[in-house]
């Protein structure tokens, strides 16, 4: 997979799975990749990571992989040359002001400053910043796995340079991803908002009893799990409502719809939940690193097939 000629070296900042998921889809695309982070173990990490992350992108091979991802333990190292760094550092804001302010002065001027926050805004990491290094800085927030999902959210912050996002959104559009651009900040943006409205609404059916955990899921996966990866809500809607599309879905079932919305649960998160939620969920698909090495992998091999199906259907 050859890499854009205008995109050459990419740093990722922190090791974790999301670090580790884009640093091999990068590698895998042809860039140089320099990854950092703290701990101790990063070097084993990576050479222990490689492998599996490979089987879940088609056409790759670890050695090669590994080849191009370079573990270094300096910040300043791993961005020194970058054309495009990808933050995954912890979800707090001051840790990620602080890291952004390194990164813009140690990456150079024209390289595009990415995090993958779940849910701080880019305004707000870049609150403290001068206006040139504002305007690199924006969220590219994946849905996990980076490397087998091809959602990337994209949303810039009040002083991010329009030029900016554009290159940005090219970029990841090279790595086969599906980039979104947000026309708004919102905490958490679109995605995760939608799943924990979801979550919200599945952890109280459990805690009250109405379905087992695993339950739930098989009710998902039968019915708004498939739906939606062809169809997304609206569309649903307006095909559900036959020729008279969503106008007639909205008057025959929207008062019913929004009077279900009083009625959704808003459970409470306490230990005795958690360990409610947390028990059911674990004896149903295991606990510790095999299982879930087992099923992430399984969780893989079924996305890049149905991704595979959807685009040889769209291809027609």
């Amino acid at each position: 997979m050859p890499n854009d000629p205008q995109w050459t070296n990419v740093a990722v900042v922190g090791a974790g799975t999301i670090g580790l998921s884009w640093a091999a889809l990068f590698a895998a695309h042809g860039h140089n990749v320099r990854i950092t982070d703290p701990r101790e173990d990063l070097e084993q990490v990576v050479a222990e990571a490689i492998p599996s992350l490979s089987a879940g992108i088609p056409d790759s091979d670890p050695e090669d992989l590994r080849n191009r991802v370079r573990t270094v333990h300096d910040l300043a190292e791993a961005v020194t040359d970058a054309d495009l760094v990808q933050e995954n550092g912890p979800e707090r804001l001051e840790s990620k002001q602080d890291l952004f302010a390194e990164i813009a002065r140690l990456a150079p001027d024209e390289a595009v400053l990415a995090s993958s926050s779940s849910g701080i805004v880019a305004s707000e990491i870049a609150a403290k910043l001068s206006e040139q290094d504002a305007a690199r800085v924006l969220i590219a927030h994946p849905f996990n796995p980076p490397h087998v999902v091809p959602l990337v959210e994209i949303v810039p912050g009040q002083r991010t340079a329009e030029p900016v996002i554009t290159r940005a959104i090219e970029f990841y559009r090279t790595l086969g991803k599906t980039p979104v651009r947000e026309h708004k900040e919102v905490s958490g943006f679109v995605a995760n908002r939608l799943q924990s409205a979801l979550m919200q609404e599945a952890i109280s059916l459990v805690l009250d009893g109405v379905v087992s955990a695993d339950e739930l899921d098989t009710v998902m996966k039968s019915s708004l799990g498939g739906r939606y990866a062809t169809v997304g809500p609206f569309e649903s809607f307006h095909l559900g409502g036959g020729p008279g599309g969503i106008r007639h879905m909205m008057q025959h079932l929207g008062h019913g719809m929004a009077r279900r919305w009083g009625d959704l649960g808003h459970p409470a998160l306490t230990s005795g939940a958690i360990e409610e939620i947390a028990g059911q969920t674990e004896s149903a698909y295991g606990s510790g690193p095999e299982a879930y090495r087992a099923r992430s992998q399984r969780r893989d091999r079924k996305h890049l097939a149905l991704r595979a199906a959807l685009h040889d259907e769209s291809a027609r």
